[in-house]
């Protein structure tokens, strides 16, 4: 529930002071983090290795 908050709010910030080009840089970073996560101890992690 704290995590949609904080989307939430970090979205609304970004669009209420035009900083909506910042939105890409975000998503890629996500994206980053995510792999990272799920590369760390799941079957895939061979697969996500290999992307970097």
């Amino acid at each position: 529930m704290a995590q949609d908050d904080t989307s939430s709010g970090l979205l609304s910030f970004l669009w209420r002071h035009k900083i909506w080009w910042l939105m890409p840089a975000i998503s890629v970073l996500l994206i980053t983090g995510l792999l990272l996560y799920f590369g760390r101890s799941s079957a895939s992690s061979p697969f996500v290795y290999t992307l970097f």
